[in-house]
């Protein structure tokens, strides 16, 4: 199975992004011919105020009465060029309560999975920035996997990564493939991303698909914020096979599936775990 994490500078004008994303894909298809594509966190909205961010989020079937533009274009992609679509994350919008969404869509461009982010990102950096996402998003309570001929898929998004038992929870249902789309700090991103990354990828020996965005955009109060970018794929062995640097654009690993039964066959550390 081949994977491709498209990356790029996501603003607060959604169709401006559903537009860059689309070219980004296209080219990625008929460069590489992927199997599986995957973007990143919040691609459709990144940045703006609470206003801009509600009126880019969407009610989700099948609870709203006709998809949206983010939803209907990630089905339709899926359905048109015949891939595996990992759509990165979106706002989700269930009566008042606003939601950082994953969603999986297959082939045929039916729906496989949808996760809504479980931790959100409260903390400050070590140069004093802020960042309260629980003022903006309800924090999400189910892990979610999604199963696809080749392989059993993973969701998680972003800081995420920094829980573990996340992904312990995700290899025990089944997962070969986790997802982490992500729209890291600069500042995190650069003592902390990789490292996390091939971490999750050695812990689970499943392989990590990583998409993130990259450059800048201004968060609610016209704060200049910058996002780390350098989309990875990691294979269970902790190496990466694919990266991105901080440009957009769009890189492609082929995801060897019985390297996972190989890993875990030689190092069996499911069953020797005793504290969890």
């Amino acid at each position: 199975m081949r994977a491709t994490v498209i990356q790029f500078e996501a603003t607060a004008d959604k169709d401006h992004n559903i537009a860059a994303v689309r070219a980004l894909i296209t080219a990625a298809i008929a460069a590489d011919r992927p199997d599986l594509v995957s973007l990143p966190e919040m691609w459709s909205c990144l940045g703006g105020d609470r206003a801009a961010k509600r009126a880019a989020a969407e009610t989700l079937p099948p609870k709203a009465t006709q998809a949206g533009p983010a939803y209907a274009f990630l089905a339709e992609t899926a359905r048109s060029h015949g891939i595996i679509l990992h759509g990165g994350s979106i706002g989700e919008l269930e009566g008042e309560t606003l939601f950082n969404t994953s969603l999986v869509f297959g082939r045929d461009g039916t729906e496989l999975a949808r996760y809504r982010k479980i931790h959100l990102f409260d903390i400050t950096t070590p140069s004093g920035a802020g960042y309260r996402e629980s003022s903006l998003f309800g924090a999400g309570q189910q892990i979610a996997v999604a199963s696809v001929p080749e392989a059993c898929l993973g969701l998680s998004i972003c800081y995420d990564l920094r829980f573990p038992e996340l992904f312990l929870a995700l290899r025990r249902q089944g997962a070969e493939v986790i997802f982490v789309p992500s729209a890291f700090t600069a500042e995190t991103g650069r003592d902390h991303w990789e490292v996390l990354l091939r971490a999750r990828a050695i812990e689970t020996q499943c392989w990590v698909i990583a998409a993130a965005t990259t450059g800048r955009h201004s968060d609610a109060r016209g704060e200049p914020r910058a996002t780390w970018g350098h989309s990875m794929i990691v294979d269970p062995w902790g190496m990466v096979r694919a990266s991105l640097g901080d440009a957009p654009g769009f890189a492609t690993g082929d995801i060897d599936l019985a390297q996972v039964a190989r890993v875990r066959d030689a190092m069996p550390v499911l069953q020797h775990r005793r504290l969890a």
